[in-house]
């Protein structure tokens, strides 16, 4: 493979999960960690990744309001719309971080009057520009990759609360393992998310349908809703839409 295809394929990798960690690209694109690490710091320098320890991020997940970096935005504005058709007054909303979720706050309508607990201090943040809405921000350890709080301190919160309906974005998603992740951190505050919530969503853009990380967070029995950028019949999404209802 030439450098520029294997670069091509780090960026779509990166687009799609928000973060790379070198020892996979090693894996998956059977070359050494040192010329993933070469790889990156090329595309880091150009400014198309933001390089950390140990692999990098996608430039949109990290700097969330700067429009011109956001992967997939108008797919994940169409979910984000889908997605608030399962909210209602009067509900209590437990909701992730990332773009879609971004998203989904921005669009969130004004005669919808509900109460939003929040692990994003940048979805809190939209959330709180709507006067409608009651905004919680949960506490923890601020984490600088994901923009979430996380650590002992949300799990024990998340566990003193009961909400309607929790809304989460994706790293992965498929039929066989469920919600899955590469970030041991963001696995137990979404399993702790999951227990607290009588219904959960997951929002998802359908390239991260059908693709499996590292860590399982809850199998596709769990998810109550699915919301896609695809129309709910679409043939690829027959295998979902035989356990979970699909938007």
């Amino acid at each position: 493979m030439l450098k520029e295809e294997r670069q091509a394929f780090i960026i779509h990798q990166i687009n799609l999960h928000n973060k790379v960690l070198s020892s996979d690209l090693s894996v998956q694109l059977n070359v050494s960690e040192d010329t993933i690490r070469r790889d990156l710091n090329e595309l880091a320098e150009s400014g198309q990744v933001l390089k950390v320890y140990g692999g990098a991020l996608s430039k949109s997940f990290h700097y969330p309001f700067q429009e011109n970096n956001v992967y997939a935005k108008e797919a994940k504005k169409e979910i984000a719309s889908k997605a608030i058709s399962l909210i209602q007054s009067g509900m209590t909303i437990l909701v992730g971080g990332g773009t879609s979720m971004i998203e989904l706050a921005r669009l969130m309508p004004k005669d919808i009057q509900c109460t939003f607990f929040a692990i994003s201090p940048l979805v809190a943040l939209e959330l709180a520009e709507k006067e409608n809405l009651e905004v919680i921000l949960l506490g923890g350890h601020l984490s600088r990759n994901t923009n979430i709080v996380s650590g002992s301190q949300v799990i024990n919160a998340l566990s003193e609360i009961k909400v309607d309906l929790c809304l989460l974005g994706t790293n992965s998603l498929s039929v066989e393992e469920g919600i899955t992740d590469s970030d041991w951190e963001v696995v137990q505050i979404k399993k702790a998310m999951i227990k607290c919530s009588k219904k959960l969503g997951v929002l998802s853009i359908v390239e991260k349908l059908n693709s499996n990380q590292k860590m399982r967070v809850a199998p596709l029995r769990d998810i109550n809703y699915l919301i896609t950028d695809l129309d709910p019949s679409h043939p690829s999404l027959k295998e979902f839409r035989n356990q979970v209802t699909v938007i």
